[in-house]
């Protein structure tokens, strides 16, 4: 099995959305001072590679803490605007998908869906209960031709409208069909 890290990383100075919260990554404790070394982190829910719950653009949508972690991990395909996408499966788009795409999507039913989403397509898909990752990297190494697991944890946010997250494709050594 190959592990593709699909996150970007998190550090001061990092490229944000516009209006989100800075990032700031400061030393706490040093191994001089206090015999470990610890950071302070301050960041928005939805800094760098993040997955956004419902209640992130609808009013009463689920947060994170309503929502059972099988949501967060799962069979997955790299999907192509345009093109007919398989049923009940996460589509991780490699390239800028818009609102154009929503009725294929939706037809699909996808546990999740990620890639570079229009904020029109995003707030559609989470308003259907669809939960989104943004902020996702490599996605143009994911295979094209077969089926592999996504896993995207969100840190355990009461509340959460959304969580950075590690998310990662496990890809199976020998190919699959979709």
């Amino acid at each position: 099995m190959h592990v593709l890290d699909l996150s970007v990383p998190i550090h001061d100075g990092m490229e944000l959305y516009p209006g989100d919260p800075n990032v700031t990554i400061e030393v706490a404790h040093t191994y001089e001072s206090h015999g470990w070394l610890l950071r302070r982190l301050a960041l928005g829910s939805h800094t760098g590679t993040h997955v956004d719950a419902p209640s992130h653009m609808t009013p009463n949508g689920a947060t994170l803490s309503e929502l059972p972690l099988e949501r967060f991990v799962g069979p997955a395909v790299r999907a192509t605007a345009g093109a007919e996408h398989p049923h009940g499966v996460g589509l991780l788009f490699a390239s800028e998908v818009t609102f154009e795409e929503h009725s294929r999507i939706a037809a699909a039913e996808p546990t999740f869906v990620g890639g570079a989403l229009g904020e029109r397509l995003e707030r559609a898909l989470l308003k259907r209960g669809i939960i989104t990752y943004t902020g996702l990297a490599n996605l143009d190494q994911l295979p094209h031709d077969r089926t592999f697991t996504f896993v995207g944890l969100p840190l355990p946010i009461v509340d959460g409208d959304g969580s950075p997250v590690r998310a990662v494709a496990l890809i199976d050594d020998e190919p699959r069909g979709r």
